[in-house]
């Protein structure tokens, strides 16, 4: 409930409708960011903004981790699993990771 709570006000910071996401959907989010961030570098645009995407999610995740009781060491693993997870998928370039990926961007507020 707490999580769900956290994650509307989130949302509602990033003026996006409500739509709380579970904290395997953070996460998940978490790990594509970062893993497309790494993938692309941080010399251009597009890195930059990956790299504000993937800071926004991974700290979302602890939020949303220890507001549902969850250590923030476990969030933190967890992320790191969805990160490694997420190279290979990107790294394929299947058509439904790509779209997940942008979802998650779509989802994330403008950092600067």
């Amino acid at each position: 409930m707490v999580a769900l709570a956290l994650t509307a006000v989130l949302t509602l910071a990033a003026g996006q409708a409500v739509r709380p996401m579970s904290y395997e959907a953070v996460v998940r989010c978490a790990g594509l960011t970062q893993a497309a961030s790494e993938l692309e570098g941080g010399e251009s645009r597009e890195g930059r903004l990956l790299y504000d995407a993937a800071l926004y999610w991974s700290l979302t995740a602890i939020q949303v981790a220890q507001a549902s009781g969850r250590a923030a060491t476990a969030a933190e693993a967890d992320q790191t699993r969805a990160r490694i997870r997420a190279v290979g998928e990107l790294t394929s370039r299947a058509p439904e990771v790509a779209a997940e990926l942008q979802r998650c961007r779509e989802r994330t507020p403008r950092l600067g």
